[in-house]
């Protein structure tokens, strides 16, 4: 079920989200001249830890790898970028997006649950 195309549309959406919110993050919470750098650089942060560490042959990506990590290590930096970007939506005051992005992030892990268990038996 993690390799249909819908779910994969599903995670690309949650990935481009994440950035987003990564860079409006860094845009609203930040003074004067540090408002573009940190609306740049945040996202950036998200797109190169999602891009570079992951496992080898993981059929829901390429199947490339920067830097091989097991998998139980992908899935924490996974969930820990989504977590980021849920707990940055509640520093913008936007509860209720936050929520609503949660949820989403939930329902495709349980939708997912089989490339949960391919990703625990990856060392």
């Amino acid at each position: 079920m993690s390799n249909h195309p819908v779910n994969l549309f599903l995670r690309l959406l949650l990935e481009v989200t994440g950035m987003v919110v990564c860079g409006v993050f860094g845009y609203t919470m930040q003074d004067e001249w540090w408002k573009i750098p940190m609306a740049i650089l945040l996202p950036l942060l998200f797109a190169v830890l999602w891009g570079v560490f992951a496992v080898r042959d993981d059929p829901s990506r390429s199947g490339k790898t920067v830097v091989q990590t097991p998998g139980w290590i992908r899935l924490i930096l996974e969930l820990g970028l989504f977590s980021t970007a849920t707990w940055m939506l509640t520093g913008l005051a936007m509860f209720t997006l936050a929520w609503v992005f949660a949820a989403i992030v939930a329902i495709h892990y349980i939708i997912s649950y089989d490339r949960i268990l391919w990703l625990l038996k990856q060392k």
